[in-house]
């Protein structure tokens, strides 16, 4: 059973930034795949970003193209940690941001939710205009 939990949301204006925290448990964290998914209201669940384990210790980070450029996915494996660092924020980017593993090697689509085993919480970004 792997645990996660988001923090570091909030309400910010237009243009601002802010970087969310995925604390995972699990003794293996460093071979699991991370993604960001997000969810405004009466929307659809929708992929953000992944940072996907492949081997040893390579990995690939993909973004939807609606944050291309403006987020970034990093991780901490010493800390068991994902990141997602927000930058020039826009109203459409408010949502609840929800973190994601998947802990064996994920040979489906990343941007699935269905791909992914466990979920945290969820965290609530808020962008004023």
């Amino acid at each position: 059973q792997v645990q996660l939990v988001e923090s570091g949301g909030g309400l910010v204006q237009a243009g601002g930034s802010l970087r969310l925290s995925c604390a995972a448990s699990g003794r293996t964290f460093s071979t699991y795949t991370m993604g960001w998914f997000r969810q405004a209201p009466g929307k659809e669940r929708e992929f953000v970003a992944v940072n996907k384990w492949d081997s040893g210790r390579i990995y690939y980070k993909y973004y939807a193209d609606s944050v291309k450029g403006r987020f970034t996915i990093s991780r901490d494996n010493a800390n068991n940690t994902v990141y997602l660092q927000m930058n020039s924020l826009k109203p459409e980017d408010t949502a609840v941001y929800y973190c994601a593993a998947r802990v064996s090697r994920l040979s489906s689509d990343y941007s699935k939710g269905s791909s992914y085993d466990y979920w945290g919480q969820g965290t609530q970004v808020t962008v004023s205009s």
